[in-house]
């Protein structure tokens, strides 16, 4: 909008706007401030002028941070579903309000980060069949990161979407979100934290010659930065052993199964399942069932444990027709908390 137009919006002449535009003028009472706020359309508080509703405004944001925060850490700890619970309606509220013609900043970032953390979640929790319901919540954040053009929002986006249609089989799409997130990270650290993702989907896909290339970064970046649930060498040892069978390099996968790193941090209950699981997938190539067995049986417990169907299933395709009848219970695993979700 040029300075004529502005001012014939907002009743001041294009002199006027020019000086306030260069700071000769200033607007310094209330009331000019509230009625410029009221025909651009902007919250109060961008010029610094407080009301009741201004306030409301401020604790939702504050509120729905912490909200976004904690369901994460919930996540993290194992208990997606109560991340679940804590997100939906968080979201529901924040798209009402944009629906209301309330888009401020904050509020559209709140919204980007809520929808991320919602679809993560539900991927820890919905069985395979409905992932592509948590890539489609991931997506819808990136629609906003786009939008505003921020790298380090953008590369958390696409990180988290990437892994999620990962997850829902879309390998392809997956590994181009993927390489982007790396591209447009802003440094090492965040960098490090797409690069186990960009490696099991490059594993998924079967392109070895990539998988082999993002492998050998993380070496490299293990001892430059810090570690995370994600990030560290027993999660990388799990990446590496799955990407090896997945490229068609099963001799290799199974000479490094029983060289588990120690871990150098505290890892997330769920990664300790998928873990457990590609062990068992390397054992039973190796014609080792006993321990197949024994890895498998942890996985179901700790899987029940966390209410993760979708690794449920996994561990019934891991075990097939070749383990014992034992395996039945990770079945009526599945069942129960299919049960309970749909309730």
């Amino acid at each position: 909008m040029n300075q004529t137009a502005l001012g014939e919006l907002l009743g001041y002449d294009k002199t006027y706007i020019s000086a306030l535009e260069l700071g000769k003028r200033a607007l310094d009472d209330v009331g000019s401030r509230r009625r410029v706020c009221d025909a651009l359309r902007l919250p109060p508080h961008v010029l610094g002028v407080t009301d009741p509703a201004d306030t409301d405004y401020r604790a939702m944001l504050q509120f729905g941070g912490s909200t976004v925060r904690l369901a994460e850490i919930a996540r993290q700890s194992g208990h997606a579903s109560e991340a679940v619970s804590e997100l939906w309606p968080l979201v529901a509220r924040l798209e009402a309000r944009i629906d209301d013609g309330h888009a401020e900043r904050d509020v559209l970032h709140l919204l980007a980060r809520a929808r991320v953390g919602l679809g993560v979640a539900l991927g820890n929790v919905l069985p395979e069949e409905r992932l592509a319901t948590a890539a489609h919540w991931t997506a819808k954040s990136l629609e906003i990161a786009e939008h505003f053009g921020d790298p380090r929002m953008t590369s958390y986006v696409l990180r988290m979407h990437g892994n999620e249609l990962r997850k829902a089989g879309l390998r392809g799409a997956a590994v181009q979100r993927l390489c982007r997130a790396a591209a447009t990270a802003s440094d090492e650290r965040a960098r490090a934290a797409v690069l186990p993702l960009l490696a099991r989907a490059a594993g998924a896909l079967g392109d070895g010659g990539m998988f082999d290339r993002v492998m050998r970064e993380t070496a490299v970046l293990l001892d430059r930065v810090d570690h995370t649930s994600l990030f560290n060498p027993s999660s990388l040892h799990e990446i590496r052993l799955r990407g090896l069978v997945s490229t068609g390099r099963t001799k290799a996968a199974m000479r490094l199964v029983d060289q588990r790193p120690t871990p150098t941090t505290v890892v997330a209950p769920q990664w300790r399942v998928i873990e457990l699981i590609t062990v068992a997938n390397v054992q039973l190539m190796a014609d080792d069932r006993s321990g197949a067995s024994q890895s498998l049986d942890i996985a179901i417990r700790e899987a029940e444990t966390q209410r993760l169907p979708h690794q449920l299933q996994r561990i019934l395709r891991t075990a097939g027709t070749r383990l014992p009848m034992q395996h039945a219970t990770a079945s009526q695993c599945l069942n129960r908390i299919r049960s309970e979700m749909a309730a």
